[in-house]
C-alpha cells in the first residue's frame, strides 16, 4: 500500500514531462529540499525515481520559473520543501503563527523584537526588488546556518511568516527573496485560506493519501504538525468517518487508512534508487517498520565512523529495499563514482546486482555522466 500510494506502481514514461511531474506531485505532495550536491540536489531525485529521466529545467521552471510555468513554491512542509501552489492556503496557519512568534527556531522568534531592523529589511525588498541575504552589506555571519547573520535570520523570519517568498535560487543555491505579490499570480494570492483546524485535517488527509497506511506519528511527521494539532485533526477525521483505524500485523500502534483503501493485488515491480530525503523513507523508523531496513544518513558522521558512506541511496527492487550505494557525481572526470555498494542479508546476489547496475546506468545517463566507475 505504501509503495502504491507513493507512485511506484505508476507507469514510467519514456521521458518524464510536465504531466509526469503533476502526477508524481499528486502522489507525494511535496519534495524535500537539501543543499548537499555531491550527487545531485535531493529535490531533483523523487521525480527521477518515479518518472525516470527528465530535463532539469522541467523542475526548475516549475519551482522558480515564470508565473506561467510555476507549479511549486518553497516553504516549510516536511523541512524546507517544494510544495504545489494549490496547497499554499493550507500553510496559512503556519505563517500566521510565525507572525505571532510561534513555531519557529529561537533566533527567529527573538529577532521580531528588533522591529525597526525587521521593517528595514522588508522595506529594502519592497523598494529594490528580489534580494539574497548576501546582497545586504551587513549580511556576514559565521559558520553554517547556526552562524547566520541577523539579516539572514530576519529574512528567514519574513519567509516563515509569509511576508516574503523564494523567487529564485542563485547558482550557489542561495535563496532569493521577494514579495509574494511579485512572484505569484492573482489567483494564488486570492485563494481562500482555511482555518487552522480545517487545514490540519486536510494536511493529515493528504499525508495519509501519500502513505497508504500510517500511524498517528507517521501522519504528524509528513507535514511536521504539532502533536496536539495532529491528534485533534485525526480524531475529527475518524469521528467524521473520513479515516478508518486498522491494525497492521507487527505494528505496535494503531494505524489509519482512507475509506476504500485496498492492498494491491500484484507486487511492485519497480526498481529505483531513492534520495536520502525521499518521502518513502525520510521517516527512518517507518522505513524500518515497512521494509525491515535500517537506514541512517551519515553526512554528519566523521568519515572513520561511517558504515555505508557519505551520500547513500537505498535501492528499491520488487517491493523491498535490498541494498544501498554511496555515490558521487565526479563531474571533473565525467563519471558517476561508486564509492561503496552494500546488499541486505539474504538477497539473491545476481538479481540484486543486476537491479543496482541498471539503476546506476540510468542515473548516470540522466546526469550526463558517460561512465560508471568503482572508486579505488
Amino acid at each position: 500500500m505504501a509503495l502504491h500510494a507513493q507512485g511506484f506502481y505508476d507507469e514510467v514514461p519514456a521521458q518524464a514531462d510536465r504531466a509526469s511531474l503533476q502526477r508524481v506531485l499528486r502522489r507525494v505532495h511535496l519534495f524535500q529540499m537539501d543543499s548537499v550536491n555531491v550527487l545531485v540536489r535531493s529535490h531533483y531525485l523523487p521525480l527521477f525515481s518515479r518518472g525516470g529521466p527528465y530535463s532539469f529545467p522541467l523542475l526548475q521552471d516549475a519551482a522558480w520559473g515564470p508565473r506561467s510555468k510555476r507549479m511549486l513554491f518553497e516553504y516549510w512542509g516536511h523541512e524546507a520543501s517544494l510544495i504545489p501552489l494549490a496547497l499554499r492556503p493550507l500553510f496559512g496557519w503556519r505563517m500566521e503563527r510565525a507572525r505571532r512568534g510561534h513555531g519557529m527556531w529561537g533566533r527567529m522568534t527573538a529577532i521580531r523584537s528588533k522591529r525597526k531592523f525587521v521593517a528595514s529589511i522588508l522595506r529594502r525588498i519592497e523598494l529594490e526588488g528580489p534580494a539574497s541575504a548576501s546582497s545586504f552589506r551587513q549580511a556576514r555571519g559565521s559558520g553554517a546556518w547556526w552562524g547566520w547573520s541577523d539579516v539572514k535570520v530576519v529574512l528567514e523570519y519574513l519567509f516563515w511568516a509569509g511576508y516574503v517568498t523564494a523567487s529564485s535560487r542563485t547558482n550557489g543555491f542561495e535563496r532569493v527573496y521577494d514579495l509574494p505579490e511579485r512572484v505569484f499570480s492573482e489567483s494564488v494570492l486570492r485563494s481562500i485560506v482555511p482555518d487552522e483546524r480545517a487545514s490540519h485535517r486536510q494536511l493529515l488527509t493528504l499525508a495519509l493519501r501519500a502513505m497508504g497506511v500510517a500511524t498517528e506519528s507517521d501522519l504528524r511527521d509528513y507535514f511536521r504538525l504539532d502533536l496536539l494539532d495532529a491528534r485533534r485533526g485525526l480524531r475529527d477525521l475518524v469521528e467524521a468517518s473520513e479515516v478508518r483505524s486498522v491494525a497492521v500485523e507487527g505494528w505496535k500502534k494503531t494505524a489509519y487508512v482512507l475509506p476504500g483503501a485496498r492492498i494491491p493485488r500484484t507486487e511492485c515491480r519497480r526498481d529505483a534508487l531513492l534520495s536520502p530525503f525521499d518521502s518513502l523513507i525520510w521517516n527512518r523508523e517507518r522505513a524500518h517498520r515497512l521494509f525491515d531496513f535500517h537506514y541512517r544518513i551519515e553526512i554528519y558522521t566523521p568519515a572513520h565512523k561511517r558504515i555505508h558512506g557519505y551520500y547513500v541511496l537505498p535501492l528499491l527492487h520488487a517491493g523491498h529495499l535490498i541494498g544501498r550505494v554511496d555515490l558521487k557525481a565526479d563531474r571533473g572526470n565525467v563519471r558517476l563514482l561508486v564509492k561503496g555498494k552494500h546488499f541486505e542479508p539474504g538477497v539473491q546476489q545476481r538479481e540484486a546486482r543486476a537491479a543496482m547496475d541498471g539503476q546506476l546506468d540510468s542515473l548516470a545517463r540522466w546526469l550526463a555522466l558517460p561512465k560508471v566507475e568503482i572508486a579505488r
